[in-house]
């Protein structure tokens, strides 16, 4: 089955670069764009598709207000932020509001096919880029504001759960080599993010290497 997508930017030279991309495989059904962000939430009343590539910076309503809209109306799609603003703790509220994933704008090429197949599969997705600015906020946090948990808080399970999201694995994935099912490893998932006072993978994944889990 075709990962149905919709794109979102003021550029139209963009989004035919996206589309030409997305073009060159068989697993992609592009689902119309948007050139502001009132025609993203106009189409989202009548249409659907699996991910949403929207960009912030955007005329009549940006991107944050959109998500904003979806969180108020209940819209359940999955988005990737693509915008040159990609500063972390921007990245971090798009995230809070939503998100699944960030691309630089500069780094589109490299990414995007990857990032939606990631999205649509479940998983978190940033480029490189926006990956290191994000690690680098969360060290300066730590060194202002140690954590005070430690490894020896979390039970077995749930350090083993935490070093293969870590290392990347997606929830099937742990599944399979935990012999659980997809909704418990979800369930570990939402514990750690709660018990570890982080938002994303990245914060797990920064936990981790801080306490010599992987």
């Amino acid at each position: 089955m075709k990962i149905k997508v919709h794109i979102a930017d003021d550029h139209k030279i963009l989004i035919d670069g996206v589309i030409a991309l997305l073009n060159t495989e068989d697993d992609f059904e592009i689902e119309g764009h948007s050139l502001t962000g009132k025609q993203v939430v106009d189409w989202s009343t009548k249409n659907k598709a699996d991910v949403l590539v929207l960009d912030i910076n955007m005329p009549e309503m940006d991107g944050i207000d959109v998500l904003k809209t979806f969180k108020t109306r209940n819209v359940k799609i999955k988005t990737i932020i693509l915008s040159s603003l990609s500063d972390p703790k921007l990245v971090q509220e798009m995230i809070l509001l939503g998100a699944n994933g960030f691309i630089d704008k500069s780094d589109a090429s490299d990414h995007i096919i990857n990032a939606i197949r990631s999205v649509n599969n479940g998983m978190q997705y940033f480029s490189d880029g926006v990956k290191s600015r994000l690690l680098e906020l969360y060290v300066s946090d730590a060194k202002i504001k140690e954590n005070n948990l430690n490894k020896n808080d979390l039970t077995e399970r749930e350090t083993e759960v935490l070093k293969q999201i870590a290392l990347e694995k997606s929830s099937t994935e742990i599944a399979v080599n935990l012999s659980v099912s997809v909704k418990t490893i979800e369930s570990y998932r939402r514990n750690l993010y709660k018990k570890l006072k982080v938002r994303n993978v990245v914060g797990l994944a920064m936990y981790a290497v801080k306490n010599n889990i992987v």
